[in-house]
């Protein structure tokens, strides 16, 4: 039996193997392993569709021939994963009423909500919502998804442009135990949304930067060393802020999260222009 990659010939020795859903099981760790995902399968020339897929997995080897399988990148998924929910979205609102209240039965079978909810479980929740009525404005959700597409398309350009809100952001921190001393607490707490929505939207440019071959692995070590003393560092300050410990609120903030912010950005920004030549 011959099996393929991308209709290439995969080098690989058999073993225990006894059916081709223990093949497959098998390349798709490794694929995970290398960014890729398994987004096809074919056997002997037939293709194998969802309805199809428990018998395909069933066969055992000795009556097979080829096995085709079909990857792309985690990052190519991420992408038409995106551009499939901004077209859901669009018939969405081009649903009257009643159909608007079916949609999410649907939607939540589709493969794009499956991957949304395995790799984007918080994207996957803000649909969720609001294609149940539930609170998140569908404009909203919109640029959301927009804004996540750029992060996977340009994950260089798009922490490059985040110069400016995190130098606000490191200066509202040092402001950040004041402000709570003199009680203005709805500027305290805008202080902590920020910081909270621009620290996961790092996060997420990381992942895809390392996804997509952006970061050597020198380059990936430093990032991963000054994430540990960051998180830590977060979790500090927002165990402190929930206590309203203002001494302590102010300490991490000015000489621990301001400065680690601002270096793991650096660090980050360095190595992602070098490597796409910005």
């Amino acid at each position: 039996m011959e099996v393929r990659i991308n209709g290439k010939a995969a080098d690989i020795t058999l073993d225990h193997e006894k059916t081709v859903g223990q093949i497959v099981a098998g390349l798709d760790n490794f694929l995970a392993n290398c960014g890729h995902r398994l987004s096809g399968l074919a056997i002997d020339g037939k293709t194998v569709d969802i309805s199809s897929m428990e018998d395909a997995f069933s066969k055992e080897i000795n009556n097979v021939n080829i096995v085709d399988l079909y990857t792309r990148s985690l990052a190519e998924l991420f992408a038409l994963t995106l551009l499939e929910l901004l077209g859901d979205i669009e018939e969405y609102e081009s649903l009257n009423f009643e159909n608007k209240n079916k949609f999410h039965e649907n939607w939540k079978e589709s493969a794009c909500a499956r991957f949304a909810e395995e790799q984007m479980p918080e994207l996957f929740s803000l649909c969720v919502n609001a294609f149940c009525g539930r609170g998140m404005d569908i404009l909203v959700l919109r640029s959301i998804t927009e804004e996540r597409l750029r992060e996977v398309r340009e994950p260089a350009q798009e922490i490059a442009n985040m110069q400016s809100s995190i130098e606000e952001t490191c200066a509202r921190l040092v402001d950040l135990p004041l402000d709570i001393q003199t009680g203005k607490d709805r500027r305290a707490a805008e202080t902590i949304q920020i910081f909270t929505g621009i620290t996961e939207k790092i996060f997420r440019i990381l992942v895809q930067l390392d996804i997509q071959g952006f970061m050597q692995n020198t380059e990936k070590e430093k990032a991963v060393q000054l994430l540990g003393g960051f998180n830590l560092a977060v979790r500090e300050l927002l165990q402190a802020y929930e206590k309203q410990d203002t001494v302590l609120v102010g300490d991490l903030a000015e000489y621990e999260i301001a400065p680690k912010l601002g270096e793991l950005f650096n660090a980050i920004t360095e190595s992602s222009r070098k490597a796409a030549g910005i």
